[in-house]
């Protein structure tokens, strides 16, 4: 599961507005050959609560060495996203997993209080959530400034742990970003495949008031879920969103506090065996970092 946040409640994902700008981008399996089963299941399960994030890489892949997570100083090409700000934002920590005190610590989130931090989950064999989403973090920030984006990490797995919820929306916020996606994988029951990208429901309170982002978000995600089933060949999750790949929830600190575009990408159920094959699979997350890398640049082109 995503992220920044502890699990999801059980329930259905709303229909979204946003299922006719899909199926303009080729939003079904049949038609972008996922291979996943269609139909819709029933919720989300809670990733499971023991997983530590552990720091195995793949059999035969070195992990990619890490950099700092402010904005690259070196010179950037020109291209299409030059002059454009986007923010990655790598679920968890590979080091939350030892500062678990200070990760259960509560934040405000706005409409209301929830854990800094969780320590993501992680493959059967070991391969964490942690270091897959700074694995594709890296690929997709190399694509995007190739295109002339900067581009700046929420961390780079430079801090011992986090950073907690409510500074990976800070981050993006102060940034102004044009865009910010924050990449997970998901913790769910084997036989559940599939991507889902999670959008930002209206909430207002406290501290948190999405209004100003909830119709910029949801195009930014129908951008990023059209353009990841074509690149990847996955199907949109069968069991959340209803074969949409889409799921709004008002439950996330990184979404409710944001006031910039911003989604979360699960890319895909790190418990199933099959699309664990995908996940530690370096030319599979290459082409997720593609993927992410095409919405984005699609949504800020227009």
């Amino acid at each position: 599961m995503p992220y920044d946040d502890s699990p999801p409640p059980t329930r259905r994902a709303r229909p979204l507005s946003v299922a006719a700008a899909l199926a303009a981008v080729c939003l079904t399996a049949a038609g972008c050959g996922g291979g996943q089963e269609p139909g819709e299941a029933g919720a989300a399960s809670p990733r499971p609560g023991g997983d530590a994030a552990t720091s195995t890489a793949p059999t035969g892949e070195q992990p990619e060495p890490t950099a700092s997570a402010s904005p690259s100083a070196k010179p950037l090409p020109k291209g299409p996203l030059t002059g454009r700000t986007v923010v990655i934002d790598p679920g968890h920590n590979p080091g939350n997993r030892d500062h678990t005190r200070e990760i259960n610590r509560q934040v405000d989130i706005g409409t209301g209080r929830k854990e800094c931090d969780t320590t993501g989950t992680a493959t059967n064999d070991g391969y964490a959530e942690a270091r897959f989403t700074l694995d594709v973090s890296h690929r997709l920030r190399a694509l995007l400034e190739a295109e002339g984006a900067r581009v700046r990490l929420t961390h780079d797995a430079d801090r011992p742990f986090g950073p907690c919820i409510d500074e990976r929306a800070r981050i993006g916020n102060e940034a102004k970003a044009d865009a910010v996606v924050s990449v997970h994988a998901d913790g769910s029951a084997v036989g559940n495949r599939g991507f889902h990208v999670i959008l930002p429901a209206g909430v207002k309170g406290g501290g948190a008031d999405t209004s100003k982002i909830v119709k910029s978000s949801a195009d930014l995600g129908a951008r990023i879920a059209g353009h990841f089933a074509r690149t990847t060949g996955s199907a949109p999750s069968n069991y959340i969103g209803g074969n949409t790949g889409l799921n709004t929830r008002d439950d996330l600190g990184g979404l409710n506090l944001s006031t910039v575009p911003k989604v979360f990408v699960e890319c895909g159920n790190m418990r199933d065996p099959k699309d664990a094959a995908l996940l530690t699979s370096a030319s599979w997350r290459q082409k997720a970092a593609q993927g992410l890398a095409d919405g984005i640049t699609s949504y800020l082109k227009g």
